[in-house]
């Protein structure tokens, strides 16, 4: 199925290593690393690596007791990351729709977590037609392909995407450690655990411009796959999935695809998600310029869970936009279950000259 492209018109990130998109970016591209011993320690007495924020450099939580309930201290620090990000990538737009990424374990969350987000936040949402995508890492690019459908066949003209999570909660780290994934001492194979917010405002072609936004990059297409061999599956692990999504975005694509030249890869340190990239590359080789440079900024971060996606696609980008990154990039996420995503970005002076 052939999709229209869409543009991002505006953006907003929170994670360890900045408080705004554009110091994001900037960190991240200058090499600055945001990861050191945290407050929590693994059961060795050992303190943990992780990418966690100051909490002097989140907002308090603000929601009134009469209306909800308090939410317990994962949700709560999920609202705090999201409000900021949210509000910088928003531009005051009335009542836009958010199609959210939220943690794996998160399925029970509801529209609940909408209307408290808003309220935090102060950004009104039409929370009607809102969406969570409970997928972890790929939930963001699951959203940005319904972000992209909803342009091409609604009468919606803006659409926010993002994501949110956070390791910095001791039962999940608990959990984490338990199943020998944390990178601790005497253990390599294993992620850092980080957090952050990341959100993008999406419209069609031409329609920030006449709302006095400029046009950052434009989305050309994304596709999913659903890997039956997942970290937590019985099933021999193939790789299939990735692979899956990178035919679906090629595929999908309005005219001969540009040579990849950027690679905003979901890599986080576990060796498990290697072999799903070489897979999915050996097979669409062909759409990769030579020596195509290749980023994964969760070195310098620690794991961002459910914000990946939102947060690579966002970095792409700014890159294109400043022009230090060469177009087109594809960014792709797998998730710890079965979702993987696959997205490619392109400089918007590239889709004008077509």
């Amino acid at each position: 199925m052939r999709t229209q492209a869409a543009e991002i018109v505006g953006l907003g990130m929170v994670t360890p290593v900045g408080l705004t998109a554009p110091a994001v970016a900037a960190a991240l591209r200058a090499g600055i690393v945001r990861v050191r011993e945290s407050s929590f320690a693994d059961r060795h007495s050992e303190p943990i690596l992780a990418g966690f924020l100051n909490d002097e450099f989140l907002p308090e939580l603000n929601l009134p007791r009469k209306t909800w309930p308090r939410p317990s201290a994962r949700h709560a620090r999920m609202l705090r990351l999201a409000s900021s990000a949210l509000q910088e990538a928003a531009h005051g737009t009335s009542k836009p729709a958010l199609l959210l990424a939220l943690p794996e374990d998160d399925a029970g969350l509801g529209v609940e977590f909408l209307e408290q987000l808003a309220h935090q936040s102060g950004v009104e949402l039409d929370i009607r037609g809102s969406r969570l995508f409970p997928q972890g890492r790929a939930g963001g690019l699951l959203a940005l392909a319904e972000a992209q459908r909803r342009l091409a066949s609604t009468p919606q003209e803006l659409v926010l995407v993002g994501g949110v999570d956070t390791y910095c909660d001791l039962p999940l780290l608990d959990v984490m450690w338990e199943q020998q994934r944390l990178r601790v001492h005497g253990l390599s194979d294993g992620f850092v655990p980080g957090e952050g917010a990341s959100f993008m405002l999406l419209g069609r072609p031409g329609r920030g411009q006449r709302l006095g936004l400029s046009p950052v990059a434009s989305v050309l297409g994304v596709g999913a796959g659903i890997e039956k061999g997942h970290l937590y599956a019985t099933e021999p692990h193939l790789g299939e999935g990735l692979s899956d999504a990178f035919r679906e975005l090629f595929s999908s694509l309005a005219g001969p695809s540009p040579r990849v030249r950027c690679v905003y890869a979901g890599l986080n340190g576990e060796s498990f998600w290697s072999k799903e990239w070489g897979v999915a590359y050996l097979r669409h080789s062909q759409y990769f310029e030579e020596g195509f440079r290749f980023e994964h900024p969760i070195d310098c971060m620690g794991d961002p869970g459910a914000a990946l996606g939102p947060l690579l696609v966002s970095l792409a980008a700014i890159g294109l936009q400043r022009g230090y990154r060469d177009a087109p990039c594809l960014i792709w996420c797998s998730s710890d279950r079965e979702a993987r995503g696959a997205a490619l970005v392109d400089a918007v002076r590239r889709q004008e000259t077509r």
